[in-house]
């Protein structure tokens, strides 16, 4: 499963906002989990559906042109109504490709199921846990920029070398290298959106949907690794 990085910017810390910043870093918040949950279930239901038609995976190429095409349209929209739009074209192309995978993992594995749904669950808690903590917390984890994005670039070469050259190893190293990246990254974003260094709910929700998804791929294939053997 391809490895997909999110965008990773510096911002300033909350200390440096006044009032009117925190009230609009608490908007930017609410406007992110909601448009966040609704893909989420758009997502899911594209998956779902994926699923039930059995439709084929569309892939390596497809998917990294599918899904950057669709990102660099949201960027250049960003400050459109559009963008809202593509957001739900963007998750629910991942979906798609999401439906193949968990159809695979369904057949392959005696209990898929159960594999599938710990992954859910993990994946739920993870993100729910480092969330609540960036937000109680108002912690700025811009000290992690440097360390987040030299190891996204580092994963997704590593994972290409596993791809390319049939190395089963290596890439279950890159899962779990990618668990610890992708929790990173949503206390990362979290923080940017609390502190006010994001103010546009648009990319900080497909910034999120990136890193609950690359989290809950890699939880998928250790745990489906894990019960196989």
């Amino acid at each position: 499963m391809d490895r997909l990085p999110a965008r990773v910017a510096a911002t300033p810390s909350v200390a440096s906002f006044p009032d009117v910043g925190a009230t609009t870093a608490q908007r930017v918040l609410r406007n992110t989990y909601l448009l966040l949950s609704a893909t989420l279930l758009f997502s899911a239901l594209c998956a779902g559906a994926s699923m039930q038609l059995h439709l084929p995976y569309p892939g390596i190429l497809l998917t990294v042109v599918g899904y950057y095409g669709l990102l660099f349209a949201i960027m250049r929209l960003r400050a459109s109504a559009w963008s809202v739009a593509l957001v739900f074209a963007l998750t629910g192309f991942m979906g798609y490709t999401l439906g193949p995978i968990l159809n695979f993992y369904l057949k392959a594995i005696p209990n898929g199921g159960t594999v599938i749904m710990e992954a859910v669950g993990l994946t739920g808690v993870t993100f729910l846990c480092l969330s609540a903590y960036a937000v109680i917390s108002r912690r700025s984890f811009r000290f992690m920029t440097s360390f987040l994005m030299v190891g996204v670039i580092t994963g997704v070469l590593l994972s290409l070398g596993a791809l390319f050259f049939h190395l089963p190893g290596l890439q279950l190293a890159v899962s779990g290298l990618f668990v610890l990246l992708s929790s990173g990254l949503i206390l990362w974003q979290t923080g940017e959106i609390v502190n006010g260094g994001e103010t546009n709910y648009v990319l900080a929700t497909v910034s999120l949907y990136v890193q609950i998804f690359n989290l809950f791929t890699s939880l998928l294939q250790l745990l489906g690794n894990s019960s196989r053997n």
